[in-house]
């Protein structure tokens, strides 16, 4: 019954022991050894599933042990096993949370079966390859009851999914349609939140709007861009700016050059002399060179980008501001122009500019980590793994904004450090310092 699908152990006489498994199954997983995590899983999930009561752990482990085992196993009887009951814990914990029998934020527990339903459509896009109808239908599910309290691990799985049924006719546009509003909303409530995950949202968005923009022209017609850009127009009238985008946007998208709205701009349009308009840009861009290094990036205009963060930099007297233009062109000569070195001392001098700001350090960290294969061989791109994690770790220590962020990364790439067998091979030993090859040139101690 829903009872014991629900059930914690504080009133069961073997509480001890239920405990113990609990423990002994997370020290397992620990260590990666999911053979062992499932025996003592397998002893306390069926008797206590909600552990104390107050959290959820229990069904998002079990469903990581079931994951890795499906992954490992080449039964496809066993693999078909693990699938569906990994997928019926997800149906379980909702069920549990529906009943009242977890504690949730909120009374109807909407945010925590929202999150349920999408965290088991991740698992079934990304794990289980399930049925694209039954993964939308999880999707689908977890905006319902999730709204904007929705993680970002549904975005890029629905605009697949939206991507390929669009693709071969199986999915209505106004169904799209839907799915694409929602899921920017979001995306959007997110990322104004301004908190340590927006930058993720708004990552997430940007790959999931990629992959809209690929069907856009069978999707969103004429009509919708209206419905879309009017309110923009009512706003703000007067606005060439505001004209010139609707005007072009509206044409791209189909709308007849006799269509009454278009027309009506277009002669509003014609009112504003075209060196009016160019004086007015070039006396902000010359006013504004960080607003247009932002403008330029959107463009994928990167070395003129970098060349506005330049100027804007020369005229800041505001030391954190300048920091801040620092940080952007050091990440835009890393992540787009793949200019390493340079990236690394302007992030640095971002550093010195703003103390204890620890974004730079973590970029530097990204910078190691994603250039480590081109550092040598495996000992040295190892080495620069462990170059990386030195960096997350002084983010995380002068900056506790970051930290979350940084126990992510050092987490991500621990797998990734020298072997002890290579170390030992080479005569090198726990504690050692070594220098990393290539353009990092550090010394890092060497921890297995």
């Amino acid at each position: 019954g829903l009872s014991a699908q629900c059930a914690n152990w504080n009133d069961n006489p073997n509480k001890d022991q239920l405990e113990e498994y609990h423990v002994l199954y997370q020290q397992a997983l620990d260590l990666e050894d999911y053979k062992e995590a499932f025996f003592y899983w397998s002893k306390v999930f069926p008797v206590a599933p909600a552990a104390d009561g107050k959290r959820i752990s229990q069904y998002l482990e079990g469903i990581k042990i079931y994951n890795k085992l499906f992954a490992t196993s080449t039964d496809e009887t066993k693999k078909t096993e693990y699938k569906t009951k990994a997928l019926a814990i997800y149906d379980q914990l909702v069920a549990c949370y529906q009943a009242g029998a977890i504690a949730c934020k909120t009374d109807d527990c909407k945010a925590e079966i929202g999150f349920a339903y999408g965290r088991k459509a991740f698992s079934m896009f990304y794990v289980y390859n399930s049925l694209y109808s039954q993964t939308l239908e999880a999707i689908d599910l977890a905006i319902e009851y999730g709204g904007n309290e929705n993680e970002y691990v549904i975005f890029a799985p629905a605009a697949s999914i939206v991507a390929y049924n669009i693709g071969n006719e199986t999915m209505e546009k106004e169904k799209a349609v839907q799915l694409y509003k929602s899921l920017n909303e979001i995306a959007d409530y997110n990322i104004n939140k301004e908190d340590h995950l927006s930058e993720y949202y708004l990552q997430a968005k940007e790959n999931m709007n990629g992959t809209f923009a690929t069907v856009e022209d069978v999707i969103f017609d004429c009509d919708y861009f209206k419905e879309k850009l009017q309110p923009d127009y009512e706003s703000d009238p007067e606005n060439p700016d505001v004209l010139k985008y609707i005007i072009l946007t509206l044409k791209q998208k189909g709308c007849a050059p006799e269509d009454p709205f278009l027309a009506d701009l277009e002669v509003k349009w014609a009112k504003y002399a075209s060196e009016y308009n160019a004086q007015q840009q070039a006396t902000f861009n010359a006013n504004n060179p960080a607003v247009m290094a932002k403008t330029l990036y959107d463009q994928g205009k990167f070395q003129d980008a970098i060349a506005k963060y330049d100027e804007a930099i020369d005229v800041e007297t505001d030391n954190e501001k300048k920091a801040s233009y620092m940080f952007s062109k050091a990440s835009i000569l890393f992540r787009k122009l793949s200019s390493y070195s340079s990236a690394r001392s302007t992030a640095l001098e971002a550093a010195n500019l703003k103390p204890n700001w620890g974004r730079p350090y973590l970029l530097i960290g990204d910078m190691y980590a994603k250039g480590a294969r081109g550092c040598g061989d495996d000992w040295n791109q190892r080495l620069a793994i462990l170059a990386a994690i030195d960096k997350y770790k002084q983010a995380r220590n002068i900056d506790s904004s970051v930290e979350d962020d940084a126990n992510k990364r050092i987490a991500n790439y621990n797998g990734s450090k020298p072997s002890k067998d290579n170390a030992f091979m080479r005569g090198v030993k726990n504690g050692d310092r070594q220098t990393v090859g290539c353009w990092i040139g550090e010394s890092v101690t060497i921890n297995y």
